[in-house]
């Protein structure tokens, strides 16, 4: 069909008019519309993190060490030598022991929910590990790891926390007796105070802070420690037999293994390989090496020679007192830590335990207890919210808060779990058996 060139011409003019008063309309009716709301977006799919998972499998494995053989030489070279397979076999007992119960029980209890209890206990819903699959992340933030391998990772603190409390009764007590009462310990004490501080109880909600474990580990083991030395009593022989360490080489070998262990401690315990992570890493070597050179220059200063075995308890006092602090102060706190941790770790283990005449072998209230009061109490003096935003609330009436709750459920419940122990088993070789000495008289074996 044929149009004419001027109806064409008008045609396009009045469609062009028509475009732009429909824009125009469209335009106006936008403007007055209220704005929709946007579309909800969807929560992300927690995707597991390989770098994390990673560094969190490296970190297990280190933290395992600190036990067996870290703990374990660390503590047979101090003792006599009569007792030096007794002293490892402990630590090694106890490692099997703990990794049982954990499995079994003590996870559910520490990191489950506990419905109505759960600001004192977890739950059951976890027993024996059940409803935990290779596909099951946990996600407390952005660590996006495996809950295999976050149950892991807090089964080898499980398993140093209750290890360490045996240097305070070493060459005294019965193996029967030392495998009971660790496992109502492991259940009764250390699996709630890790849930009341970590596991979403009444003390990490209160705003007490513990990085990796100077409350949760050291407090409890170095209290329960004290308690088990002042309920078994002294060693026969205390205060006029030659008690020295018969081989410091093995200290020495522990105490390292314990240093670079720790690093999985304290740096793991971000469970991310991130920057915080790096912080309590650094933190960690300087406290330790500030530490040891408190311990060394005050023992220098008081006894007049610097030995091998203040140098090496200077830095697990040092490890101690910054595992609460690592993640959440700078370097100069934990170079300040170290200072502090050092001199004071020193005057209680040396100078308090003879004032006051009670028998702690090895040490363990005197550099754990003493070491994580004293890093507790400092993390709340000295953290600093640019390495931790966490850090921002802190004060040192929280920490304290949580130090008095821990001493005294420590100090009852192990005092009472002594007692039942005591009733079913006893606690005590006989004295002949003690001064022959517990290897050959709890195991049949001695060191040539």
């Amino acid at each position: 069909m044929n149009i004419p060139s001027t109806l064409k011409t008008t045609g396009r003019a009045a469609a062009s008019l028509a475009l732009v008063a429909l824009s125009t309309a469209a335009a106006f009716a936008q403007e007055a519309a209220p704005a929709a709301a946007p579309a909800a977006a969807a929560a992300p799919t927690p995707v597991l993190d390989t770098g994390n998972t990673a560094w969190m499998l490296t970190s297990t494995a280190l933290v395992l060490m600190m036990t067996i053989p870290g703990l374990a030489l660390f503590y047979g070279g101090m003792v006599r030598k009569k007792n030096v397979l007794a002293t490892i076999m402990q630590s090694f007992a106890i490692t099997c022991l703990v990794t049982v119960l954990w499995f079994m029980f003590g996870y559910s209890l520490a990191f489950s929910d506990g419905g109505g209890m759960n600001a004192y206990l977890g739950g059951f819903s976890k027993f024996f590990h059940h409803g935990i699959t290779v596909s099951t992340l946990w996600l407390p933030g952005v660590s996006n790891i495996p809950e295999f391998v976050f149950s892991m990772f807090q089964m080898t603190f499980a398993i140093i926390t209750p290890a360490l409390i045996a240097g305070a009764f070493a060459e005294r007590m019965k193996f029967s007796a030392l495998l009971l009462f660790m496992a109502l310990w492991l259940i009764c004490v250390y699996a709630p105070i890790a849930h009341w501080v970590w596991g979403g109880g009444f003390l990490g909600s209160a705003g007490v802070l513990d990085f990796a474990g100077g409350t949760v580990v050291h407090i409890n083991a170095g209290v329960a420690g004290l308690v088990c030395a002042l309920v078994l009593g002294k060693r026969e022989g205390y205060g006029t037999t030659n008690m020295a360490p018969h081989n410091l080489v093995y200290s020495v070998i522990g105490a390292s293994l314990l240093w670079v262990g720790w690093f999985g401690f304290n740096a793991g315990s971000e469970l991310a390989a991130d920057g915080l992570a790096g912080a309590a890493m650094m933190n960690t070597q300087v406290a330790t090496a500030a530490a040891a050179l408190a311990w060394m220059f005050a023992e220098w200063i008081v006894a007049k020679k610097p030995s091998v075995l203040g140098i090496i308890s200077g830095a697990v006092a040092g490890l101690v007192a910054v595992t609460p602090a690592s993640g959440f102060v700078n370097p100069t706190g934990a170079f300040i830590v170290g200072i502090i941790a050092g001199v004071v770790c020193y005057l209680s283990a040396v100078k308090l335990k003879h004032a006051l005449g009670y028998d702690d072998s090895l040490d363990a209230f005197g550099v754990h207890g003493v070491g994580g009061i004293v890093g507790a109490l400092l993390t709340g003096a000295l953290a600093d919210p640019a390495i931790n935003a966490l850090g921002k609330d802190a004060s040192v009436g929280k920490q304290l808060y949580g130090i008095v709750f821990t001493i005294l459920w420590t100090a009852i419940a192990t005092f009472v779990i002594l007692y039942i122990v005591k009733a079913l088993v006893g606690l005590r070789p006989s004295t002949q058996e003690e001064v022959e000495g517990l290897d050959v008289t709890q195991h049949g074996e001695v060191v040539p």
